[in-house]
Protein backbone atom coordinates (compact mmCIF):
# COMPACT_ATOMS: atom_id res chain seq x y z
CA UNK A 1 0.00 0.00 0.00
CA UNK A 2 1.37 3.41 -0.99
CA UNK A 3 2.20 5.81 1.85
CA UNK A 4 -0.16 8.78 1.96
CA UNK A 5 -0.12 12.24 3.49
CA UNK A 6 -2.63 13.17 6.20
CA UNK A 7 -4.75 14.68 3.41
CA UNK A 8 -4.69 11.44 1.47
CA UNK A 9 -2.13 12.71 -1.10
CA UNK A 10 0.90 10.67 -2.10
CA UNK A 11 3.98 12.46 -3.34
CA UNK A 12 5.68 11.43 -6.56
CA UNK A 13 8.64 9.95 -4.66
CA UNK A 14 6.29 8.00 -2.32
CA UNK A 15 7.15 10.28 0.60
CA UNK A 16 4.10 11.50 2.55
CA UNK A 17 3.44 15.20 2.05
CA UNK A 18 3.48 17.17 5.28
CA UNK A 19 0.51 19.52 5.57
CA UNK A 20 1.28 23.23 5.76
CA UNK A 21 0.15 25.20 8.81
CA UNK A 22 -3.00 26.63 7.20
CA UNK A 23 -3.89 23.23 5.76
CA UNK A 24 -3.73 21.72 9.26
CA UNK A 25 -6.02 24.42 10.65
CA UNK A 26 -8.43 24.01 7.75
CA UNK A 27 -8.46 20.24 8.17
CA UNK A 28 -9.21 20.56 11.91
CA UNK A 29 -12.09 22.96 11.28
CA UNK A 30 -13.61 20.84 8.52
CA UNK A 31 -13.42 17.80 10.80
CA UNK A 32 -15.25 19.73 13.55
CA UNK A 33 -18.05 20.77 11.20
CA UNK A 34 -18.55 17.22 9.94
CA UNK A 35 -18.40 15.81 13.46
CA UNK A 36 -21.15 18.19 14.63
CA UNK A 37 -23.31 17.49 11.58
CA UNK A 38 -23.13 13.78 12.34
CA UNK A 39 -23.62 14.05 16.10
CA UNK A 40 -26.22 16.79 16.62
CA UNK A 41 -29.78 17.23 15.40
CA UNK A 42 -30.15 21.02 15.07
CA UNK A 43 -26.85 22.91 14.74
CA UNK A 44 -26.70 26.60 13.83
CA UNK A 45 -23.81 28.87 12.82
CA UNK A 46 -23.47 32.34 14.34
CA UNK A 47 -22.90 34.75 11.45
CA UNK A 48 -22.51 38.49 11.89
CA UNK A 49 -20.62 39.44 8.73
CA UNK A 50 -17.42 39.88 10.75
CA UNK A 51 -14.22 38.33 9.44
CA UNK A 52 -14.12 35.34 11.82
CA UNK A 53 -17.71 34.35 11.05
CA UNK A 54 -16.95 34.84 7.34
CA UNK A 55 -14.00 32.45 7.53
CA UNK A 56 -16.07 30.02 9.60
CA UNK A 57 -18.85 30.03 6.98
CA UNK A 58 -16.29 29.58 4.19
CA UNK A 59 -14.92 26.50 5.98
CA UNK A 60 -18.42 25.13 6.58
CA UNK A 61 -19.32 25.48 2.91
CA UNK A 62 -16.08 23.69 2.03
CA UNK A 63 -16.79 20.91 4.52
CA UNK A 64 -20.06 19.92 2.85
CA UNK A 65 -19.53 20.90 -0.80
CA UNK A 66 -21.06 20.21 -3.23
CA UNK A 67 -24.05 19.59 -0.93
CA UNK A 68 -25.86 22.60 0.56
CA UNK A 69 -25.04 23.73 4.09
CA UNK A 70 -26.95 21.37 6.41
CA UNK A 71 -27.75 24.02 9.02
CA UNK A 72 -28.97 27.62 9.26
CA UNK A 73 -27.23 30.84 10.28
CA UNK A 74 -28.08 32.98 13.31
CA UNK A 75 -27.23 36.65 13.83
CA UNK A 76 -27.87 38.54 17.06
CA UNK A 77 -28.55 42.03 15.74
CA UNK A 78 -27.86 44.77 18.31
CA UNK A 79 -29.53 47.46 16.22
CA UNK A 80 -26.21 49.33 16.34
CA UNK A 81 -24.33 47.28 13.75
CA UNK A 82 -22.17 48.81 11.03
CA UNK A 83 -24.27 49.19 7.84
CA UNK A 84 -21.44 47.85 5.67
CA UNK A 85 -21.36 44.64 7.68
CA UNK A 86 -25.14 44.10 7.57
CA UNK A 87 -25.09 44.64 3.80
CA UNK A 88 -22.34 42.03 3.47
CA UNK A 89 -24.33 39.60 5.66
CA UNK A 90 -27.46 39.89 3.54
CA UNK A 91 -25.53 39.66 0.26
CA UNK A 92 -23.74 36.50 1.40
CA UNK A 93 -26.95 34.82 2.55
CA UNK A 94 -28.60 35.55 -0.81
CA UNK A 95 -25.55 34.47 -2.85
CA UNK A 96 -25.37 31.02 -1.23
CA UNK A 97 -29.09 30.50 -0.71
CA UNK A 98 -28.69 30.18 3.07
CA UNK A 99 -31.27 30.28 5.84
CA UNK A 100 -30.78 33.18 8.28
CA UNK A 101 -32.43 33.68 11.67
CA UNK A 102 -32.09 37.14 13.24
CA UNK A 103 -32.42 37.64 17.00
CA UNK A 104 -33.04 41.32 17.75
CA UNK A 105 -31.73 43.17 20.78
CA UNK A 106 -34.10 46.04 19.96
CA UNK A 107 -37.06 43.65 20.09
CA UNK A 108 -35.85 42.33 23.44
CA UNK A 109 -35.70 45.91 24.74
CA UNK A 110 -39.16 46.72 23.37
CA UNK A 111 -40.68 43.64 25.04
CA UNK A 112 -38.94 44.25 28.37
CA UNK A 113 -36.67 41.23 28.17
CA UNK A 114 -33.61 43.47 28.62
CA UNK A 115 -33.09 47.09 29.62
CA UNK A 116 -31.12 49.67 27.65
CA UNK A 117 -27.81 50.54 29.32
CA UNK A 118 -27.03 54.17 30.28
CA UNK A 119 -23.83 54.09 28.19
CA UNK A 120 -25.72 52.95 25.07
CA UNK A 121 -23.61 49.82 24.68
CA UNK A 122 -25.67 46.85 23.52
CA UNK A 123 -23.00 44.17 23.21
CA UNK A 124 -23.69 42.80 26.74
CA UNK A 125 -27.42 42.76 25.92
CA UNK A 126 -26.99 40.10 23.23
CA UNK A 127 -27.05 37.21 25.70
CA UNK A 128 -30.82 37.14 26.32
CA UNK A 129 -31.86 37.29 22.63
CA UNK A 130 -29.25 34.64 21.84
CA UNK A 131 -30.50 32.26 24.51
CA UNK A 132 -34.11 32.95 23.52
CA UNK A 133 -33.29 32.03 19.91
CA UNK A 134 -31.44 28.87 20.95
CA UNK A 135 -34.36 27.75 23.10
CA UNK A 136 -37.03 28.79 20.59
CA UNK A 137 -35.45 26.96 17.67
CA UNK A 138 -34.22 24.07 19.85
CA UNK A 139 -30.63 24.42 18.61
CA UNK A 140 -28.42 21.82 20.28
CA UNK A 141 -25.06 22.96 18.83
CA UNK A 142 -24.05 26.56 18.14
CA UNK A 143 -20.96 27.30 16.04
CA UNK A 144 -19.08 30.42 17.15
CA UNK A 145 -16.04 32.16 15.69
CA UNK A 146 -14.16 32.55 19.00
CA UNK A 147 -10.40 31.96 18.96
CA UNK A 148 -8.12 31.18 21.88
CA UNK A 149 -5.69 34.00 21.07
CA UNK A 150 -8.38 36.69 21.41
CA UNK A 151 -8.91 36.86 25.15
CA UNK A 152 -8.12 35.01 28.41
CA UNK A 153 -11.57 33.48 28.93
CA UNK A 154 -11.72 32.25 25.35
CA UNK A 155 -8.31 30.64 25.79
CA UNK A 156 -9.83 28.45 28.52
CA UNK A 157 -12.58 27.00 26.36
CA UNK A 158 -12.52 23.68 24.55
CA UNK A 159 -13.58 23.25 20.94
CA UNK A 160 -16.80 21.66 22.27
CA UNK A 161 -18.00 23.83 25.17
CA UNK A 162 -20.95 22.50 27.17
CA UNK A 163 -23.59 25.04 28.22
CA UNK A 164 -26.15 24.32 30.94
CA UNK A 165 -29.94 24.67 30.68
CA UNK A 166 -29.56 28.42 31.31
CA UNK A 167 -26.89 28.82 28.63
CA UNK A 168 -24.19 29.33 31.24
CA UNK A 169 -20.59 28.18 30.97
CA UNK A 170 -18.80 26.49 33.86
CA UNK A 171 -15.01 26.20 33.36
CA UNK A 172 -15.00 23.26 35.81
CA UNK A 173 -17.15 21.21 33.43
CA UNK A 174 -14.67 21.39 30.58
CA UNK A 175 -14.09 18.02 28.95
CA UNK A 176 -10.77 16.61 27.72
CA UNK A 177 -10.28 16.62 23.95
CA UNK A 178 -7.33 14.29 23.48
CA UNK A 179 -6.51 13.16 19.93
CA UNK A 180 -9.23 15.45 18.52
CA UNK A 181 -11.98 13.32 20.06
CA UNK A 182 -14.96 15.50 20.95
CA UNK A 183 -17.71 14.72 23.43
CA UNK A 184 -21.03 16.27 22.45
CA UNK A 185 -23.13 14.52 25.08
CA UNK A 186 -25.59 16.86 26.76
CA UNK A 187 -28.76 16.62 28.83
CA UNK A 188 -32.17 17.89 27.63
CA UNK A 189 -32.18 21.70 27.74
CA UNK A 190 -28.39 21.93 27.51
CA UNK A 191 -26.50 22.73 24.33
CA UNK A 192 -22.91 22.82 23.11
CA UNK A 193 -21.02 25.83 21.76
CA UNK A 194 -18.54 24.74 19.09
CA UNK A 195 -15.49 26.76 18.07
CA UNK A 196 -13.93 25.51 14.79
CA UNK A 197 -11.44 28.42 14.72
CA UNK A 198 -10.12 27.78 18.24
CA UNK A 199 -6.55 27.19 17.11
CA UNK A 200 -6.44 30.00 14.55
CA UNK A 201 -4.73 33.28 15.46
CA UNK A 202 -5.67 36.66 14.02
CA UNK A 203 -2.69 36.34 11.67
CA UNK A 204 -3.79 32.84 10.62
CA UNK A 205 -7.26 34.17 9.82
CA UNK A 206 -5.86 36.88 7.57
CA UNK A 207 -3.38 34.54 5.88
CA UNK A 208 -6.23 32.10 5.24
CA UNK A 209 -8.35 34.93 3.81
CA UNK A 210 -5.45 35.78 1.48
CA UNK A 211 -4.95 32.15 0.44
CA UNK A 212 -8.65 31.52 -0.22
CA UNK A 213 -9.26 34.98 -1.75
CA UNK A 214 -12.22 35.56 0.57
CA UNK A 215 -14.13 38.83 0.15
CA UNK A 216 -14.53 40.98 3.29
CA UNK A 217 -16.54 44.10 4.12
CA UNK A 218 -14.59 47.23 3.17
CA UNK A 219 -14.61 48.30 6.83
CA UNK A 220 -11.62 45.98 7.46
CA UNK A 221 -9.40 48.06 5.17
CA UNK A 222 -8.15 51.62 5.44
CA UNK A 223 -10.78 54.25 4.64
CA UNK A 224 -11.72 57.77 5.64
CA UNK A 225 -14.30 57.87 8.44
CA UNK A 226 -15.72 60.30 10.95
CA UNK A 227 -14.61 59.23 14.43
CA UNK A 228 -14.21 60.66 17.91
CA UNK A 229 -11.93 59.71 20.82
CA UNK A 230 -13.23 57.94 23.92
CA UNK A 231 -11.29 55.82 26.42
CA UNK A 232 -8.29 55.64 24.11
CA UNK A 233 -10.26 54.42 21.09
CA UNK A 234 -11.66 55.91 17.88
CA UNK A 235 -15.43 55.33 17.89
CA UNK A 236 -17.87 56.06 15.07
CA UNK A 237 -20.80 58.43 15.72
CA UNK A 238 -24.21 56.83 15.59
CA UNK A 239 -27.73 56.53 16.94
CA UNK A 240 -26.34 54.71 19.97
CA UNK A 241 -25.39 58.00 21.63
CA UNK A 242 -21.98 59.20 20.55
CA UNK A 243 -20.33 61.63 20.58
CA UNK A 244 -21.10 63.25 23.92
CA UNK A 245 -20.60 66.88 24.80
CA UNK A 246 -16.91 67.69 24.62
CA UNK A 247 -16.10 64.77 22.31
CA UNK A 248 -14.96 66.26 19.01
CA UNK A 249 -15.52 64.36 15.77
CA UNK A 250 -12.87 64.37 13.10
CA UNK A 251 -12.12 62.61 9.81
CA UNK A 252 -9.28 60.09 9.99
CA UNK A 253 -7.91 57.23 7.93
CA UNK A 254 -8.77 54.12 9.91
CA UNK A 255 -9.76 50.49 9.63
CA UNK A 256 -11.36 47.94 11.96
CA UNK A 257 -9.54 44.86 13.27
CA UNK A 258 -12.71 43.38 14.76
CA UNK A 259 -16.35 44.31 14.27
CA UNK A 260 -19.12 44.34 16.85
CA UNK A 261 -21.56 46.89 18.22
CA UNK A 262 -20.70 50.41 17.04
CA UNK A 263 -20.81 51.68 20.63
CA UNK A 264 -17.89 49.56 21.81
CA UNK A 265 -15.83 48.72 18.70
CA UNK A 266 -12.93 51.07 18.06
CA UNK A 267 -11.15 51.76 14.82
CA UNK A 268 -7.36 51.88 14.54
CA UNK A 269 -5.29 54.40 12.60
CA UNK A 270 -4.15 52.54 9.51
CA UNK A 271 -3.19 52.91 5.87
CA UNK A 272 -3.44 49.16 5.21
CA UNK A 273 -5.67 49.03 2.14
CA UNK A 274 -4.93 45.48 0.97
CA UNK A 275 -4.87 42.06 2.60
CA UNK A 276 -1.09 41.92 2.28
CA UNK A 277 -0.72 45.30 4.01
CA UNK A 278 -3.07 44.21 6.80
CA UNK A 279 -0.99 41.06 7.34
CA UNK A 280 2.17 43.17 7.60
CA UNK A 281 0.46 45.47 10.10
CA UNK A 282 -0.80 42.60 12.28
CA UNK A 283 2.61 40.95 12.29
CA UNK A 284 4.09 44.09 13.86
CA UNK A 285 1.28 44.60 16.41
CA UNK A 286 1.78 43.77 20.09
CA UNK A 287 -1.90 44.10 21.03
CA UNK A 288 -4.65 41.55 20.43
CA UNK A 289 -7.52 42.83 18.31
CA UNK A 290 -10.02 42.75 21.19
CA UNK A 291 -7.55 44.27 23.65
CA UNK A 292 -6.92 47.15 21.28
CA UNK A 293 -10.41 47.85 19.99
CA UNK A 294 -13.19 46.44 22.21
CA UNK A 295 -14.38 48.65 25.07
CA UNK A 296 -16.65 45.91 26.47
CA UNK A 297 -13.60 43.77 27.26
CA UNK A 298 -11.99 46.63 29.24
CA UNK A 299 -14.70 46.80 31.89
CA UNK A 300 -12.71 44.45 34.13
CA UNK A 301 -10.06 41.72 33.97
CA UNK A 302 -12.83 39.11 34.05
CA UNK A 303 -15.39 40.93 31.86
CA UNK A 304 -15.53 38.28 29.12
CA UNK A 305 -15.50 35.33 31.51
CA UNK A 306 -18.35 36.82 33.54
CA UNK A 307 -20.46 37.25 30.40
CA UNK A 308 -19.65 33.73 29.19
CA UNK A 309 -20.82 32.30 32.48
CA UNK A 310 -24.15 34.03 31.81
CA UNK A 311 -24.48 32.62 28.30
CA UNK A 312 -22.55 35.06 26.07
CA UNK A 313 -20.75 33.86 22.91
Amino acid sequence: MEPQSPSGDTCANDVPRVLAHLEVLESEAVHVFREVAGEFERPVLLFSGGKDSIVMLHLALKAFAPAPLPFALLHVDTGHNFPEVLAYRDRTVAEHGLRLHVASVQEAIDTGRVRERPDGTRNPLQTVPLLDAIAGHRFDAVFGGGRRDEEKARAKERVFSLRDEFGGWDPRRQRPELWHLYNGRHAPGEHVRVFPLSNFTELDVWQYIAREKIELPAIYFAHRREVFARDGMWLAPGAWGGPRDGEESRIRTVRYRTVGDMSCTGAVDSHAATIEEVITEITASRLTERGATRADDKLSEAAMEDRKREGYF
